[in-house]
């Protein structure tokens, strides 16, 4: 792989200012958990706004549109697992980021499945098995961008911990559902603190790789594909056709496809200390 030129590197001083940024956000998120009434999760969720029935499949469009994270799932285990996604150094700086890209592209395919198995019988009890594997994505991607900008060294320290916390978080959602008290706000903390510590990750901390705009293209297509959730039943009723969570699907999905195209194309800037897989 060859190598360019890395961007200068942050002063020591720079570096902890920057940090200690992040960590103050994660400080406000974590306490917000404290100030927060919790509160389960809303079942009027539920209700999408296209309910119609095609082939024998209830909701089919909902369905249906989870098969691109299938099908984007199984390309990135196949690229990861093909003499080009293992050649030596080609790809990855270390090691284990081979492996956690394996276990994203793995929980990616098992999205596609959890989220239809929930849109064929939306309930709270499906929706666990939709957001499982979706938590496994969020976290991993995570504290991928967050090893490549701020060390590498802290990645494999962060990911189980990580993982654990996310699977955690959805898991208690559903335990405090099952008891008639659910509680989803560390569920939502999960998700959406990612969300907002990663483009001040991207604005913050030089990078290791190219691709920069790349992961910026990845964050774009899931908010968008957050704005067409909230849009539901205005999509659908402005065209009749397709609804905004359908479309929130495809276009989610297109944020697997970005992840596997930048990694097939990234280029390592200035270090050579990397590690085969």
């Amino acid at each position: 792989m060859a190598i360019t030129p890395s961007p200068a590197p942050l002063t020591p001083r720079a570096f902890r200012v920057r940090l200690a940024l992040i960590v103050m956000l994660a400080v406000v998120a974590f306490g917000a958990l404290l100030v927060v009434p919790r509160f389960p999760q809303d079942t009027a969720y539920h209700d999408f706004a296209d309910q119609r029935t095609l082939l024998h499949i209830p909701n089919a469009l909902n369905v249906l549109s989870n098969l691109p994270f299938v099908i984007f799932g199984v390309m990135g285990l196949a690229w990861l697992l093909s003499p080009a996604g293992r050649l030596p150094n080609a790809h990855f700086l270390h090691a284990w980021e081979w492996w956690a890209y394996l276990t994203l592209f793995a929980f990616v395919t098992l999205t596609g499945f959890g989220s239809a198995s929930y849109h064929w019988n939306p309930t709270n009890a499906t929706l666990y098995w939709d957001r499982l594997p979706l938590t496994v994505v969020f976290m991993t991607f995570f504290v991928l961008v967050f090893a490549e900008r701020v060390g590498p060294r802290a990645g494999p320290w962060l990911l189980g911990p990580c993982l654990a916390f996310g699977i955690f978080g959805v898991t208690y959602w559903h335990w405090t559902e099952m008891h008639g008290d659910g509680d989803v706000r560390i569920y939502a903390l999960v998700q959406f603190l990612p969300l907002l510590a990663l483009p001040l990750l991207l604005l913050l901390f030089p990078a290791r790789y190219t691709g920069t705009a790349a992961l910026w293209g990845i964050l774009a297509w899931y908010a968008l594909a957050k704005l067409l959730e909230l849009l539901d039943r205005q999509v659908l009723a402005v065209n009749g056709v397709v609804s905004g969570h359908t479309l929130k699907h495809l276009i989610a999905s297109l944020g697997a496809l970005w992840i596997l195209l930048m990694l097939g194309q990234r280029q390592a800037l200035g270090s050579t200390d990397r590690a085969a897989v």
